[in-house]
């Protein structure tokens, strides 16, 4: 982190992550409390929200896409509970419309996965409406297509007809992307 860009860890330093990745989670967790900060995990809407109602923390981290319901619900009400929290919402499909609707219900920022803990402290320690800097390591545009096109798939049941019909795209080329493996 660059002197000057970001505030220091408060004396409060307690950080809500909310995704039902278990691993990521776990591997998310261990990175933040190396980095100072004491962290609360939840799997679902509804733990997230049990804990931003009964002790809503500092910093939270929370994924827009869970099992159990939108984590904008978990967002919405973290704001309402402490205003002052920083709050990244994370999530595997990047899209402009929902990071509008993330930041207007008040999160700090939005990052796509996969985001990595330097990313993700760098988006909570960022000061004011200063913009963290770029990814290290942003996702190719290689990716980003692959990840657009397996979000559809997974929406359209894996039907392959549909999903072509959808990308406006031929069923075969379609089927030869996703035959592949994702692109780094």
């Amino acid at each position: 982190m660059a002197e000057g860009d970001f505030t220091e860890l408060g004396p409060d330093r307690s950080l809500l992550l909310v995704d039902d990745d278990v691993p990521f989670l776990t591997r998310l967790a261990r990175a933040m409390e190396k980095r100072g900060f004491q962290t609360e995990t939840a799997e679902t809407v509804a733990a997230g929200k049990a804990i931003a109602q009964s002790r809503p923390p500092a910093y939270a981290v929370i994924d827009l896409r869970l099992e159990d319901g939108n984590g904008l619900d978990v967002v919405e009400l973290l704001r309402e509970k402490r205003p002052d929290a920083r709050i990244v919402v994370l999530t595997g499909y990047g899209a402009i419309a929902t990071a509008v609707a993330a930041v207007k219900m008040g999160a700090t920022d939005y990052l796509s996965k996969p985001a990595d803990a330097n990313d993700i402290t760098n988006a909570l320690l960022a000061k004011g409406e200063a913009l963290p800097p770029p990814p290290d390591n942003p996702m190719s545009a290689d990716r980003v297509r692959w990840e657009h096109i397996q979000r559809v798939y997974e929406l359209c049941d894996r039907n392959v007809s549909e999903t072509a019909r959808r990308l406006n795209m031929h069923r075969r080329t379609l089927q030869r992307i996703l035959a592949k493996r994702s692109p780094r």
